[in-house]
């Protein structure tokens, strides 16, 4: 199947009219600063991973492996974007081979986190769950390795000339079948997720809405209202940032489809080099910045008027609300013991 780009009267294939030139400054320094701090994150959520025992969950470690794949991918196109490829080059072809890898990777790390979540929320099986963790390597590495050694052997990845892309290369668009390559090669896996993620993360607000409900006569239910508003809060973040940051690469994607000139639309070109590029950098906001635990960890504790520190002032919200919907009334018991942990989302079961 050959993607036919209407750039000229009667043509089926992109011609030297279709070709833009090279990035404009202040558009490259954009998409280059928006993949460093993306390694910079991605890096800051594994080394907090490596420092800090307590904060090593099953979940956050499926996070880790996203980051890596968020790091590598980061670098493989801050390279491509630095380089501006005009050709199919043997540097171009291996940063292809690279970033095609680990960002198709990454998607599928981050349906799996979903599913992880969703099981362990939802269902309230944190052995299976747990179970599950290996299937995710499989499918998450196996699955892009397949593509890809397909891809680069069949010729397939090179110079797109920036139509797809924002300076960096992917799938060859000279290729007479460059459609089902670029679907396999991320395309496919990024639309099915706008729809899995959301699904699964609309579960489980509604399941933790419904479980909040269900406590109104606890008598710590102010402790469990703080606690699932901060749940509530991050499981609304997480497909939303994923679909604000990749929906820019969609639309041109499409709008490379239909021959559009708007494809090269200098906004849009911003849009689509932050969302493709800044992905470990938001999962460090959420993940990070946004937790608490490890936030108190990395900056000082800021003292509360009555004197006392942060974590005493905060008692309540420092109690997990899925703490409460995993153990029950035993959680009543253990509320003293665990009230100066955060057990969030990605913080909530240990192994």
């Amino acid at each position: 199947m050959e993607l036919e780009l209407q750039t000229t009267a009667n043509a089926n294939h992109i011609t030297e009219s279709a070709l833009i030139p090279r990035l404009p400054p202040w558009i490259k320094a954009i998409t280059l600063t928006s993949c460093a701090l993306s390694i910079l994150g991605s890096a800051l959520i594994i080394v907090t991973f490596m420092i800090w025992k307590d904060i090593r969950t099953t979940s956050r470690r499926l996070l880790v492996f996203l980051s890596l794949t968020d790091f590598w991918t980061a670098v493989a196109l801050f390279y491509g974007v630095y380089t501006d490829f005009r050709d199919s080059s043997v540097d171009c072809i291996v940063q292809s081979v690279f970033s095609t890898f680990m960002g198709t990777s990454s998607f599928f790390w981050t349906v799996s986190i979903a599913i992880y979540l969703y099981i362990t929320i939802v269902k309230t099986d944190t052995q299976l769950a747990g179970s599950l963790t290996k299937y995710f390597h499989l499918v998450s590495w196996g699955v892009p390795l397949v593509v890809v050694v397909c891809a680069a052997g069949l010729d397939k990845l090179g110079f797109d000339r920036s139509q797809v892309s924002v300076g960096w290369c992917w799938v060859k668009l000279s290729t007479p079948d460059n459609l089902l390559w670029m679907l396999l090669t991320g395309k496919l896996w990024e639309i099915m997720a706008y729809f899995i993620l959301p699904a699964l993360y609309i579960s489980m607000k509604r399941h933790i809405y419904a479980q909040g409900r269900a406590q109104e006569n606890c008598r710590f239910q102010r402790t469990a209202v703080a606690a699932m508003v901060k749940v509530d809060r991050k499981l609304t973040f997480i497909p939303l940032v994923f679909v604000l940051l990749r929906v820019w690469s969609t639309i041109r994607f499409i709008l490379t489809l239909s021959g559009s000139p708007a494809v090269n639309n200098p906004v849009l070109l911003v849009l689509h080099g932050i969302g493709n590029t800044f992905q470990g950098g938001a999962n460090c906001i959420l993940f990070c910045l946004c937790t608490e635990k490890i936030r108190n960890k990395l900056l000082p504790r800021i003292p509360c008027e009555s004197g006392c520190d942060c974590c005493s002032c905060q008692r309540a919200a420092c109690c997990s609300f899925l703490r409460l919907k995993l153990l029950g009334p035993r959680y009543v018991s253990q509320l003293e013991a665990s009230i100066n942990r955060e057990e969030e989302p990605l913080l909530v079961e240990r192994h």
